[in-house]
């Protein structure tokens, strides 16, 4: 593997390369590393929109009122006091508080005059293959458990993710790659590991992160000395006593998973590293997702290993950026991170649908929560930040099957509340399985003395997403 193919993130501190970062073939026991024909007792529901899926998952709540749903009222009360009335009560509202508009400016760009702020240079271009919505709402405010509901369902974790659901209902396309890859920052989002869990599902399902410094996964490669028939033998023996040892103990669905990895990890040394040899691109693919730019290398080479991972049958990848929580100094703190993901995200848009992929590949882009239209006093003086807006967020879907180039639902006049088309994160979940062809329904696994599902409880389908 080319020295370059293994940074897929450069940049990054000492302390955050060691924090959380441990994924070797060993440890894929825990991974979905399974299932390559799907789940024999679930198949598919209904038509397919969409055979795969890739999750942008910009952690930290980016702000709707700064990047997709422009609010003109907040520059008439731009450092007016906020007034507090519990309707329109700020997520985190103790002290004084302030309106505070927007430092960007927008446009309406492509044929559906689509609302996009100008710091998203490049994918403006883009606008007419998303679709945008600003209806969902959620519950919590706080990031861990924010995370864990918008990746599981469930605010206090220990769930299966939206990944691991896909897999178990439809496993993976390639039986010598995972179902289910997560592509996270160094410092792993707040909540940990549990943000793509297998949960209560079958421990195969669990997703299978890439290390982003360094080689993605230890001990790829074979030891020194060693041949393909010695490891092919070395899995024979031990897949015997691990076989007997299952006779005895039919419900360990860890030892199984253990033992498909072991499986997969062999035939993943073949096919992995070519996939992760970004290299093998041409110079122009990797300069127009920024590949070699400090600024955009990191999320660059997120978005194309997703691209290649997907094109060779993952059929869910999970990649992060941020953190977007700008209580501080919104202009300079989302501005850099817009200029950080928005090149590699236009061209992962481009890139799927020059390749004839985007028409059947779901991308979802959003974040845990939005953010309120108002601020506090921190540090005894204005800065110009926003707090953390369970009541309003803006997503975006492209590709699948989604209605592109409309943007459906609305909030408020100073963005403080959806209020048109509004639907809970447990509908945009069954829209989501939905549209890969599962009904949360149907889509269940028994456990703690009930029928569970993703949407905890049953959900609708948004329709009005759907084309």
């Amino acid at each position: 593997m080319k020295n370059n193919s293994r940074n897929l993130v450069a940049h990054l501190t000492r302390r955050e390369a060691l924090y959380g970062l441990g994924t070797s073939i060993g440890s894929l026991a825990f991974s979905s590393l399974l299932h390559g024909n799907g789940n024999p007792t679930l198949g598919i529901h209904h038509p397919v929109r969409a055979k795969r899926c890739i999750f942008l998952m910009m952690e930290g709540g980016p702000s709707h009122i700064d990047t997709f749903d422009p609010k003109p009222e907040l520059n008439r009360r731009h450092l007016q006091k906020f007034q507090r009335n519990g309707e329109r009560e700020s997520a985190m509202s103790s002290g004084q508080r302030y309106f505070v508009k927007s430092p960007f400016d927008f446009i309406q760009a492509g044929k559906s005059g689509a609302d996009i702020s100008t710091e998203w240079h490049y994918l403006q271009n883009h606008v007419d293959e998303l679709c945008f919505y600003r209806g969902c709402q959620v519950e919590s405010v706080n990031h861990p458990t924010a995370c864990y509901h918008v990746n599981t369902g469930n605010r206090f974790g220990g769930d299966p993710s939206v990944g691991a659901w896909v897999t178990y209902g439809l496993g993976t396309l390639n039986d010598n790659l995972p179902g289910f890859v997560v592509l996270p920052r160094s410092s792993y989002p707040q909540g940990g590991a549990s943000n793509w869990s297998n949960g209560f599902l079958p421990a195969d399902h669990q997703g299978t992160p890439l290390r982003p410094e360094g080689s993605p996964i230890l001990d790829l490669n074979a030891p020194a000395g060693m041949t393909r028939q010695d490891q092919r033998e070395n899995l024979d023996v031990l897949a015997s006593l691990n076989r007997k040892h299952l006779d005895h103990r039919v419900n360990q669905s860890e030892l199984k998973a253990r033992m498909s990895s072991y499986e997969l990890a062999y035939r993943m040394q073949m096919e992995v590293p070519g996939i992760l040899d970004l290299e093998g691109e041409t110079e122009k693919t990797r300069d127009s997702y920024g590949i070699g730019a400090p600024k955009t290398d990191s999320f660059g080479r997120k978005c194309l290993l997703a691209r290649r991972l997907v094109e060779k049958g993952v059929r869910f990848v999970q990649a992060y950026a941020g953190n977007w929580d700008s209580h501080d100094y919104i202009s300079r703190a989302h501005g850099s991170l817009i200029k950080s993901v928005d090149k590699p995200i236009a061209a992962l848009l481009a890139d799927l649908k020059q390749r004839g992929l985007l028409e059947d590949t779901l991308v979802v882009w959003c974040g845990e929560f939005g953010r309120t239209p108002d601020n506090g006093l921190r540090g005894g003086s204005t800065s110009y930040g926003r707090d953390h807006n369970a009541k309003a967020m803006t997503m975006w879907f492209a590709g699948g099957g989604t209605k592109a180039g409309h943007t459906i639902g609305a909030t408020d006049e100073i963005g403080a509340e959806a209020v048109d088309c509004v639907h809970h994160i447990r509908d945009v979940h069954c829209t989501w399985l939905h549209l890969m062809g599962l009904d949360d329904n149907k889509l269940t696994y028994y456990h703690a003395g009930r029928h569970k599902q993703l949407s905890q409880f049953g959900g609708n389908v948004i329709q009005e997403l759907i084309a």
